[in-house]
């Protein structure tokens, strides 16, 4: 049986996608295929369970002819857009899609009125390959670091034991502002290595000048699987609703995660195998005004961001 899975962005959401690449591998012995943007190719190709990373730069244009020569079995849609509708339509295979409950996540945001089912996105990725005869395992997430880009925290001039901070993400709204992030690193008992791509390359050497003891900051001087190298060896993680979250779950690290205009109601918290939970989820409850999106802006519409700047994160100085 020959699978084609089609999960376009973003890094947290392909991570969380790979118990369904897993099971499909293991439990029915299949041919793996992955769909994705070029940009996260480099996530998908060192995983064990997929023979092979089909990458488009820009569109389905590219890729489309090698695919339909593929005759696949299965499409197992975890994207569910227009986009991926043509894909499906262009293949003519048998297909199934996962439930992006879109009504639900719009009732939430517009009205406050929660009618999300109580079941982690993880699991409606895997309700996609069901009718395949395929089971969520209970193994939780994978990640796979290629050997080559596995980085030593003495590298870095770190000691053992070290916190991972990822600041970043990818709208405003998701993030600290840098002042709250110095106070959170200032107040640490541990050292702390900051991650982050280019973006957040500013705002880590503002925090590691205030804060020159004790922070170092790796924002910007790292690929994707050198952070995630530094996120499996450190003793706790600190993260923003982000990718570098999920990350963090599939090594099963204790996990303090930073929630802002979002919610973890949405479905997408740290997902850990089944009898685990190392997460703790900070959050300002009681806001009439969150969650204000399903995935973020980059100003609060309200102007006065109290979903962050009304952060309690005392439990952080006890790291």
């Amino acid at each position: 049986m020959k699978i084609l899975v089609v999960r376009f962005s973003s890094i947290g959401d392909i991570v969380l996608t790979s118990p369904v690449l897993r099971c499909l591998n293991k439990q029915l012995g299949a041919t793996v295929h992955v769909l994705t943007r070029a940009v996260f190719q480099d996530v998908l190709e060192p995983n064990p369970y997929v023979d092979r990373v089909y990458a488009t730069p820009r569109g389905l244009r590219e890729v489309l002819p090698d695919l339909k020569k593929e005759r696949y079995d299965h499409v197992v849609d975890l994207h569910h857009n227009l986009r991926t509708l043509h894909l499906r339509l262009a293949l003519r295979r048998p297909t199934t899609a996962f439930p992006k409950l879109n009504l639900e996540k719009w009732l939430l945001v517009r009205f406050g009125i929660n009618r999300m089912p109580n079941r982690h996105v993880v699991h409606r990725y895997m309700d996609a390959a069901a009718p395949l005869g395929v089971q969520y395992d209970g193994a939780g997430l994978d990640y796979f670091v290629p050997e080559a880009q596995r980085v030593r925290p003495a590298d870095l001039d770190l000691p053992d034991a070290f916190l991972a901070f990822a600041i970043g993400a990818t709208h405003a709204t998701k993030r600290m502002p840098v002042e709250q992030l110095i106070d959170v690193c200032r107040n640490l008992s541990t050292p702390v290595v900051l991650l982050g791509g280019p973006a957040e390359a500013e705002a880590g050497a503002r925090i590691q000048q205030a804060v020159p003891h004790g922070v170092v900051n790796a924002c910007g001087r790292l690929s994707l699987h050198g952070s995630a190298s530094l996120i499996q060896q450190a003793k706790a993680v600190i993260t923003h609703d982000t990718g570098m979250m999920h990350i963090a779950a599939a090594f099963h690290k204790p996990i303090y995660s930073i929630w802002g205009n979002t919610v973890p109601a949405f479905g997408m918290y740290p997902f850990y195998p089944d009898g685990m939970q190392r997460n703790t989820s900070l959050e300002v409850n009681g806001l009439p005004c969150r969650p204000c999106s399903k995935i973020g802006f980059q100003a609060c519409p309200k102007r006065h961001f109290h979903c962050m700047k009304q952060q309690d994160v005392r439990i952080l100085a006890q790291l």
